[in-house]
């Protein structure tokens, strides 16, 4: 089953310096058809004006996930860490027991993110920060970017059973993802348009995929998706062990 989340139907609010859009229920939004989607919490679709971001501020018991689709974003943290992460790549950021962390865009374009919370498998973690540049030329391929599962090479840490997926294709290409039984997926387009399963979306639309066994999708134009695999059931929220 292939449900849209179309972009127009999605929370959010205009900040002057972000403007942000969220596909579950976060900050001033409430919705409580969208709260979660299994053990994923957050999915913003953010936009930063150039030379603004967001100050110091904590997270506890959370597994944060960036993706960068234009621009870069500048990490900093009360642990020290400090990184510029650009278009196409991706931070993780374990909260565990409690992190202080800035994300600044410090340049003179504007910066897109996609900024995605997952539960942890277990609380009290100590905290962690990282960052990697992913290969630009592998259209076809779903490029695994973030993950805690022992069967997946080449991408960031994260403490959770679930992968994301980075996946570009050029017009009339197409490429399947096999999902074991149970297993969920939360994605959402960078462009479009395209099919999942048959099923068309446009850029920056969602999707939810329950009870398919393979998630096939085909490029009309150029599209570029990012895709959270992860435990079902949807409707179940699991608390950190």
């Amino acid at each position: 089953m292939i449900t849209l989340v179309p972009f127009e139907t999605l929370g959010g609010a205009d900040h002057g310096w972000l403007n942000a859009h969220h596909h579950f229920s976060f900050a001033e939004y409430r919705d409580d058809s969208r709260v979660h989607f299994g053990p994923l919490r957050v999915w913003n679709d953010d936009r930063i004006a150039p030379h603004t971001g967001f100050g110091m501020h904590p997270h506890r018991d959370m597994e944060i996930v960036t993706y960068v689709r234009t621009g870069a974003i500048t990490h900093g943290d009360h642990l020290g860490n400090v990184g510029c992460t650009g278009a196409g790549d991706v931070q993780v950021m374990s909260a565990g027991t409690g992190v202080m962390h800035s994300e600044r865009n410090d340049s003179d374009e504007y910066c897109e993110i996609f900024q995605v919370w997952v539960l942890p498998r277990e609380r009290n973690r100590a905290p962690r920060w990282e960052q990697r540049a992913f290969p630009k030329d592998r259209p076809g391929e779903f490029v695994a970017l973030a993950s805690g599962r022992p069967d997946v090479v080449g991408a960031l840490y994260i403490d959770a059973d679930a992968t994301l997926y980075g996946l570009r294709l050029e017009a009339g290409m197409s490429a399947s993802l096999d999902l074991a039984p149970g297993r969920i997926v939360y994605a959402v387009a960078v462009n479009g348009p395209g099919k999942a399963n048959g099923q068309r979306f446009n850029g920056r639309d969602g999707f939810r995929v329950e009870n398919e066994t393979t998630l096939t999708i085909e490029a009309e134009t150029q599209v570029e998706l990012c895709l959270f695999e992860l435990p079902g059931p949807a409707d179940h929220f699991p608390a950190p062990r």
